[in-house]
């Protein structure tokens, strides 16, 4: 399978989802610091509210991110953890190139550089430019190293197919908050 065995709509589901600032921010917390105990959740993303926090870990189990280890609390899966690697080398990349700025948190850069590589899914890098129609990329290597993230994602996403899928809203999530 790649990339262009999915539909537009499928790869816009499964950037959309992989650039949501939680989702970002939830896997690379517990990829960094090792898993999350249920009750320290809120406190591990204080600026989350209990419904976002509710969300984006329904979210990540439905995905097969992350799984309820008993005593343990909130544990990446191997497809978590394959998720981390991607998120860690397209901010190597986006680092490298000072993308979209010289100074930028990380879970901006993995959005903007998600944005860059997203209309390149849908083509075939060996049939034209890895440059997508308006990028502001700085130099020529940069749009060529591109292709490097979006390899890693089309693999991912090759392995992780269920993330192209939309949810249903998660019906008792919404009515809590």
């Amino acid at each position: 399978m790649t990339a262009s065995s999915f539909t537009s709509a499928e790869l816009r589901n499964a950037v959309d989802l992989l650039s949501s600032p939680a989702l970002i921010r939830l896997i690379t917390e517990i990829d960094d610091n090792g898993p999350i105990p249920p009750r320290k959740l809120a406190s591990t993303l204080p600026d989350l509210s209990a419904h976002h926090l509710r969300r984006i870990t329904h979210v990540a189990r439905v995905h097969d991110l992350v799984r309820v280890a008993p005593g343990v609390g909130l544990e990446l899966k191997t497809s978590g953890l394959e998720l981390a690697d991607f998120y860690d080398a397209t901010a190597r990349w986006a680092r490298r190139h000072a993308y979209p700025t010289f100074l930028c948190d990380f879970t901006s850069r993995i959005r903007c550089t998600l944005s860059l590589v997203e209309p390149l899914l849908a083509t075939d890098p060996a049939g034209g430019s890895n440059r997508p129609t308006g990028a502001k990329l700085s130099t020529a290597e940069a749009s060529t190293e591109l292709a490097r993230p979006r390899a890693l994602l089309v693999q991912w996403l090759d392995a992780n197919p269920q993330v192209t899928v939309l949810l249903e809203p998660d019906r008792e999530s919404e009515s809590v908050a």
